[in-house]
């Protein structure tokens, strides 16, 4: 989804978008050459590539391209949550499974009972996103509370959301970590643990026999729990020294990257044969 270069179609969509609609996009552009020259729009910017490839980190390529292009094709902005996620973890007042957070640059859904940190997902959060976010931590605050203490499981999952489909609850989504911190290199929020704003899981652990799980009140926090949009003056990430220099470097990086012509991969035939050809893009 996130490499163009994997579904050619995709990528001409992309492109259209950006020659047509460059405006619309808040990323680094340059579109003439050294000599004045108008440059093909391929050469424009990095923000298409491989994560591990790319200056963008992935959280930027939905916030900074994938939105906004969602915004020219739609009627109406997409919200932050779609109301089909938002539905999921508020079914109904007697039956909540956890809350979102807005923060200014990025979103964070915590699961009551979990006790993983949650990670920071784009402001904008893609279905394939929250569908390991949702598995990875419901089904860890159900092992947690209920399956080790010998209890049948108390917690109804989905078995299906979006691409993927939940097969066996123990062995299930040991590689969440691999795809979101390794592969999208997405980074953890702080571990909020014991969280349980709506005692969800103590109700459940006192109604099972088990003793109560005690929610941690951040209030400066809570008060901002399933806003509907993000407002100046609430929840702003607090960068580390290390952070914000990574994020400087990132951006002198794109400017650099955006000379060099080593940034669009070209695959080209493994045997040049006779018979055989490939272009050179001017």
């Amino acid at each position: 989804m996130f490499n163009c270069f994997l579904a050619p179609p995709t990528s001409y969509i992309y492109h259209l978008l950006l020659y047509y609609q460059s405006d619309s996009f808040p990323v680094f552009l340059r579109k003439l050459d050294a000599k004045g020259e108008r440059r093909s729009v391929i050469f424009w910017t990095s923000v298409f590539h491989l994560v591990s490839e790319s200056t963008y980190t992935y959280c930027e390529f939905i916030d900074l391209f994938i939105y906004p292009a969602t915004c020219l094709l739609s009627a109406d902005p997409p919200p932050r949550l779609t109301t089909e996620m938002q539905r999921i973890l508020h079914l109904s007042k007697g039956y909540s499974i956890g809350d979102w957070y807005y923060y200014q640059n990025h979103t964070v859904i915590i699961i009551y009972g979990c006790d993983l940190a949650p990670y920071r997902l784009p402001k904008y959060v893609p279905m394939r996103l929250f569908a390991l976010e949702y598995y990875q931590k419901f089904n860890s605050a159900d092992l947690t509370h209920f399956y080790g203490a010998r209890k049948r499981a108390q917690l109804k999952i989905r078995h299906q959301l979006g691409p993927f489909i939940f097969n066996k609850r123990e062995e299930a989504w040991k590689d969440v970590d691999t795809i979101l911190g390794e592969k999208l290199k997405l980074k953890l929020s702080f571990q909020w643990s014991p969280y349980d704003l709506e005692h969800f899981i103590s109700f459940r652990r006192v109604k099972n026999k088990l003793t109560g799980y005690v929610h941690h009140e951040i209030p400066e926090i809570e008060q901002y729990a399933n806003q509907q949009e993000w407002v100046e003056g609430t929840l702003v990430e607090e960068l580390t020294e290390e952070e914000i220099t990574e994020k400087e470097i990132k951006n002198l990086e794109k400017l650099v990257d955006l000379e060099s012509f080593g940034q669009v991969f070209f695959t080209l035939p493994r045997d040049l044969r006779a018979g055989t050809s490939f272009a050179t893009t001017s």
